[in-house]
Parts: C-alpha cells; structure tokens; sequence
C-alpha cells in the first residue's frame, strides 16, 4: 500500500504501480472548473484519486483494459473518501462506448513505443503500444471532449516527436509542454503534455526534481504538498 495524505492507494494487483509520472501527471494536470474527468489507463486509480482531491466538484470515470486494475482501482475508490465520485469502467478504451463529453482526459499512456515488451502480460498491455497508440488515445480523447476541454498526458522525452505528429494528425493543439528533469544538470526524461482541439500558443516550461545533492526541488515539492506524507 502507498499512503497519501489524503488517500491509500493498493496496487499489488495493478499492471501499473504508483510511481512518479502518475504523481506528476495527476498533480499538474489542470480541472479548474472541471465538472467530468475520465482518466485512460488508470491502473490502480492514482490519478483519478488525485483529480477527486483537487477538484471536489469533480466526477471521475477510470478506464483500464486490464481487468486486475479495474478491480483494485473499484477497491481504492471504495475506500477512499470520494468514493461516490468515481467509477472504475473495464474495457477497451478505443471500442468502449462512453456517453458522456469530459472537460478533461487524462492518461500516464504506453510508453516503450520501440522498446523491449515487459514480460508480463499485464504490465506489457498498460506499458506498450500493442494496445493503445499515441494515435489512438489523441483521437478517441478529441471525440469525448467538451467544448474547451482539455487532453493531459504524460511521455518519454523521446516521443516528443510522435505526439506531435499524432496532433497534427486529428487536428490538436498543444497548449502546454513541460520538460521534466529527473536531476538538475542531466537531461530531461518526461514530457507534460496539455492539448486541445482549439488552436492555441504553446507554453513551453520545464520542471526539476531532484537538485544536485539528490534532494527534492522546492518546485517539486510546491506542486506535490498535498499528496506525498513527507511534504
């Protein structure tokens, strides 16, 4: 079990395991008058735990194809203190079929587009692109938003370029990049992505984790206060 300040997260059963991106992704991601989120892939439930912190007038659908996930993610809602706000769905997000429009989509989405597949099934379904493209999670995303609604995903740095194109590709605009530095001075491993059928400005920003002597950053720490024990 992971503890939050607010919340615990079980995740023994999830294909995804709490970790920094998701942490990142569900602090940053802005549902600043926000009434519908569904989040992609949610595994364990992290991220929806924390958009349902952040927003309470926030309801919150979480999708994940892997059917351990969804179990535990309906388990960590129960016991969560916002329980009647989120709803754990099992399926196949490109086929499901969701009725509603949401005013933000989130996703911590396959990674390892050209890497070694995971040898465990689960972990490769949630991890690689044989079940969910970058393609495929921009376009299914753009036919569920509201109007100004937004997209806010997490990725490799080095899959900066085929977001991009699967922007370009369905006629989605970033409207904010953030480049995140593990380590001050090395280089930068993730990418913030927020993205929007209107067309937009870029801002571009960055965001460092750990200082030179390994500690966290105070950036880090401001965004995360209200989640992690020991901020």
């Amino acid at each position: 079990m992971f503890r939050f300040k607010q919340f615990d997260v079980e995740h023994d059963r999830s294909s995804m395991k709490v970790g920094t991106d998701g942490v990142l992704l569900g602090a940053w991601c802005d549902i600043q008058g926000a009434k519908r989120a569904l989040d992609v892939g949610t595994g364990s439930g992290l991220i929806a735990l924390m958009m349902a912190q952040r927003n309470l007038a926030l309801d919150v659908d979480a999708i994940d194809i892997d059917h351990d996930s969804v179990v535990q993610a309906s388990s960590n809602f129960e016991n969560c203190q916002w329980g009647e706000r989120l709803r754990a769905i099992e399926g196949d997000y490109v086929t499901f079929q969701l009725a509603k429009k949401y005013d933000i989509i989130v996703s911590n989405p396959p990674f390892f587009n050209n890497g070694v597949l995971p040898p465990a099934t689960s972990r490769m379904n949630a991890r690689h692109t044989v079940t969910l493209t970058y393609d495929q999670l921009l376009a299914k995303s753009k036919s569920l938003l509201a109007d100004s609604g937004k997209i806010a995903i997490v990725s490799p740095a080095d899959c900066a370029d085929v977001i991009l194109e699967a922007c370009g590709d369905n006629k989605l605009y970033v409207s904010k990049m953030v480049k995140v530095f593990p380590i001050d001075g090395k280089p930068a491993k993730r990418i913030l992505w927020e993205i929007m059928s209107v067309s937009v400005t870029t801002t571009q920003s960055s965001i460092v984790i750990r200082n030179h002597k390994n500690e966290f950053t105070e950036e880090y720490r401001e965004l995360c206060k209200d989640f992690y024990l020991e901020f």
